[in-house]
């Protein structure tokens, strides 16, 4: 519905590329389940790419994506692909932690959250 109120024609759209898409394409480096050159799912936002990881995380409930939501998946898979860490900050309850744990269980990576 969002994508035919924002007039989404071709795949090169922002409104399209900013949300997290999933392809089946070569590895450009090892992962934890391919060796580079072999074919795996590879989830993308925008320019930034990231191998998906095939870990079993469970059956448990998803977020309702909000635009906070995706502005934090877009900065996290970003810093992902850069071989960076993340660390949100902000007002307690506001969800950061949950949202980090749900885009690491849409890219199939555990998520271990230290609170210090």
């Amino acid at each position: 519905r969002t994508m035919v109120k924002a007039k989404v024609e071709t795949i090169g759209d922002f409104e399209w590329i900013s949300q997290l898409r999933y392809y089946w394409q070569e590895a450009w480096k090892d992962g934890q389940a391919c060796k580079e050159g072999e074919p795996t799912a590879v989830a993308r936002i925008v320019n930034a790419r990231c191998l998906y990881g095939y870990e079993y995380l469970g059956n448990s409930m998803r977020l309702v994506i909000t635009q906070l939501t995706d502005r934090c998946y877009r900065t996290m898979i970003s810093a992902i692909d850069l071989l960076y860490g993340g660390a949100p900050e902000g007002p307690a309850g506001t969800g950061k932690t949950e949202t980090v744990k749900d885009l690491s269980k849409a890219v199939a990576i555990q998520c271990v959250v230290f609170n210090c």
